[in-house]
């Protein structure tokens, strides 16, 4: 009796073993590691070189996201909280990220010779093109936090069409008055360089407390090696003129203004606020941040750049945690993380990328 063997092909499973990672995570995995690395420029323009960080690949038909940072910090220790924050990640593997620093405040920056004429805010504005010729950028989001929102603000009233939105935390768009003046030139004489950006970062509450945090940007700023290169950009930043911005003449696309509460900046981005096209500006006053929101509170920040960069078309498919328990059917891209109301507008989840449906204002309110 013959027996007829019949060929049976077996696909074999190769469970993981343990410590095994995923390969799917495993590559997500040395993606960030390469994210993180970052691959630096020196851009050459009218005004000098400018240090650029990159960290991703360009990505097709989206505006890149660029940073600027404030007078005493560079693009780390003013955004590297934000942009590592695990829940950014989200955003970071959907948009390129070109972090600028101002002429001399990158990490290691040689100081400037005597007598180097630093740029004006203005002409630091317009090294911005530079960069974005550099690198083929059509468009970008701008996310500045003190002097440099002002500097993309600036930028953006120079080249409208380059910008599809803006983040400006502790936005002041006026010039120093004469009154400010007067105290800028009393202080000058009783504090030290690093007392005065102190002042200009953090909360009086914060110094008061004396927190880790201020202990350790005071140590920063007192021990920089290019000390002098910073003295050059906070006199630049407070000889800045107004930018002269008001409803029916300002920033012409959609704006995140952000402040923390009792931070230094509040009355002034207040002030923005109100100058600004509200079906264009949102509003976001953060509880318990501080003066730099990024560092303290860059969850509830991350949640609100997701909703922003939403209302302009872009990550429709964007996990919300904190904020999404609260949220309305409509969009409301105005809203205050310590729960108080303010003017709004309403931004259309049906939107083209890149365009703000303008809508009747409403008002959301958080609890974090």
């Amino acid at each position: 009796m013959t027996t007829e063997l019949q060929e049976i092909a077996i696909t074999e499973e190769k469970p993981l073993l343990p410590g095994q990672m995923d390969p799917v995570k495993e590559a997500e995995l040395a993606a960030r590691i390469l994210l993180d690395q970052g691959q630096e420029h020196s851009i050459e323009t009218p005004y000098g070189m400018i240090h650029v960080t990159i960290h991703g690949t360009p990505k097709s038909r989206r505006p890149a996201i660029v940073t600027y940072h404030d007078v005493g910090l560079n693009h780390k220790n003013c955004f590297e909280a934000l942009f590592k924050y695990e829940e950014m990640y989200e955003i970071t593997k959907n948009f390129l990220v070109c972090h600028i620093d101002a002429p001399g405040q990158e990490e290691g920056a040689a100081a400037f010779p005597s007598g180097y004429l630093y740029p004006s805010m203005d002409q630091l504005a317009e090294m911005i093109p530079c960069v974005l010729q550099y690198f083929n950028f059509r468009s970008i989001i701008g996310v500045g936090v003190g002097a440099g929102s002002y500097v993309l603000a600036r930028h953006m009233l120079n080249s409208p069409d380059t910008v599809e939105g803006l983040v400006l935390i502790n936005m002041d768009a006026n010039a120093k008055g004469w009154m400010d003046w007067a105290a800028h030139k009393l202080t000058t004489l009783t504090s030290t360089l690093t007392d005065k950006l102190l002042t200009h970062l953090f909360s009086q509450e914060e110094l008061s407390n004396n927190t880790e945090l201020v202990q350790t940007y005071k140590e920063n700023i007192s021990h920089a090696p290019n000390l002098s290169n910073i003295e050059l950009f906070w006199k630049s930043y407070n000889s800045r003129r107004d930018l002269d911005i008001d409803r029916g003449s300002s920033l012409k696309c959609p704006v995140l203004l952000v402040v923390g509460d009792q931070a230094p900046h509040e009355d002034a981005v207040v002030e923005c606020n109100a100058k600004l096209d509200p079906t264009q500006t949102s509003f976001l006053k953060m509880a318990d941040s501080g003066g730099l929101p990024q560092l303290t509170q860059p969850g509830k920040l991350t949640e609100a750049f997701k909703y922003f960069v939403q209302g302009m078309g872009y990550m429709a498919s964007a996990c919300m945690t904190r904020l999404s328990r609260s949220r309305t059917a409509s969009l409301s891209s105005s809203y205050s993380i310590d729960g108080t109301r303010s003017r709004s507008r309403t931004l259309s989840q049906g939107s083209e990328a890149g365009q703000v449906a303008s809508s009747p204002s409403q008002t959301m309110e958080v609890s974090c």
